[in-house]
């Protein structure tokens, strides 16, 4: 067999390798369904990852395209599948998205290790005939929040501090902030400027979540605690410490979840889930986890936690596992709930695992490049 190179280009080459292994090695952080008043189900979801990037999937196109191409949708097939919708949200990688509001004036918010926090009206990024190779940095946001820079000895300022992760109350106005120099910040959206620090914190912040009842924030810290944080004047109103069986167990908190009613709190650190009694002030139960923890969210009176595994495990607030489901990504760092039940497994590889409320799997799809779109 003959090859003829006389036209053969070598940087695009090495650009289809690097894109390739980028592809392979990129981890989605969060993932999040998009809001919709007109349909119940889910068709979009939003996912931020290691390369900064914040992208939506239409996942009725996803399955249109499978069912396409095998005559039924085949669960089983990693679709590497192209957004409808790109942006180069961050320098470095992007922890966390999350969409303030609900109507066609909803933000998608996103955070990264670059200190920022970016808006975008979800309306404009729908309809904007943008082209998606050029969407990534030529769609500028509505809104940019910066962290600030702290003050030292011999008026040195500090570095600009990563967000690990956000939460909003659209109420009020308000976004927060988990970042990683200890402290909570709440941003007024209206202008842009800092309304709130929380600090009492000893080390940087995993996560955070309104507790929008009660005008409140909850924030999970590397120093092994969790803080409930008053919102109007800034302090600290109860340290939550999970009662470990020895000191040899991992203390960091490194993801919080509340049910809706806001009266139960779960904790997940190291191979263990806390569920709290807030009302009570109280620690319910102990679950014992295969793997570290990594992210949970309740689904009425059950939990959903994925961790440093393929599994997404569901269990009752006692830590009765009552089903594991294997997923796609081997390592998960993000689980989703959307109202109708189905579920979004994000992690590794840049793989979202779709399944539906009973179980089953719908779609397995790579986040892959733009210019990319091939079933694997």
């Amino acid at each position: 067999m003959v090859m003829d190179v006389t036209n053969w280009d070598e940087d695009a080459y090495r650009n289809t390798i690097l894109q390739e292994r980028e592809s392979q090695c990129r981890t989605v952080f969060r993932t999040i369904f998009a809001p919709s008043s007109s349909n119940p189900n889910p068709d979009t979801v939003v996912a931020a990852s290691s390369d900064g990037s914040v992208a939506a999937y239409s996942l009725s196109s996803i399955l249109s395209t499978l069912e396409l191409r095998n005559g039924i949708s085949n669960p089983q097939q990693v679709f590497a599948a192209e957004p409808n919708c790109f942006l180069q949200a961050h320098e470095g990688p992007a922890y966390d998205v999350k969409f303030y509001g609900v109507d066609a004036d909803a933000l998608l918010i996103s955070c990264g290790d670059d200190g920022r926090i970016r808006g975008w009206k979800w309306k404009e990024l729908e309809e904007s005939e943008t082209p998606i190779h050029e969407q990534g940095t030529h769609v500028k946001p509505s809104i940019e929040l910066m962290n600030p820079q702290h003050r030292g000895p011999w008026y040195a300022t500090s570095p600009i501090s990563e967000n690990n992760a956000i939460a909003v109350d659209h109420q009020r106005g308000s976004i927060f902030a988990a970042a990683g120099d200890s402290c909570a910040y709440c941003w007024d959206v209206e202008t842009s400027k800092i309304k709130m620090v929380f600090k009492g914190h000893l080390d940087y912040l995993h996560c955070i979540i309104a507790r929008k009842g009660s005008n409140q924030i909850i924030t999970g810290s590397e120093d092994g605690t969790a803080r409930i944080w008053d919102c109007q004047s800034g302090k600290c109103v109860q340290v939550i410490s999970p009662k470990r069986e020895s000191l040899k167990e991992v203390s960091t908190v490194s993801c919080i979840g509340l049910d809706a009613s806001e009266s139960w709190l779960a904790c997940g650190s190291g191979q263990s889930l806390y569920v709290w009694n807030l009302l009570a002030s109280e620690q319910i139960s102990r679950i014992s986890t295969p793997t570290t923890c990594q992210d949970l969210v309740f689904d009425d009176n059950h939990i959903l936690a994925v961790g440093a595994s393929s599994m997404l495990s569901r269990m009752d607030m006692n830590g009765k596992i009552l089903s594991q489901i294997r997923c796609a990504p081997e390592s998960a760092f993000s689980v989703s709930l959307h109202q109708s039940g189905v579920i979004a497994v994000a992690g590794y590889a840049g793989l979202v695992d779709v399944l539906s409320q009973f179980g089953s799997h719908l779609c397995t799809f790579r986040c892959a490049p733009v210019s990319s779109s091939t079933l694997w």
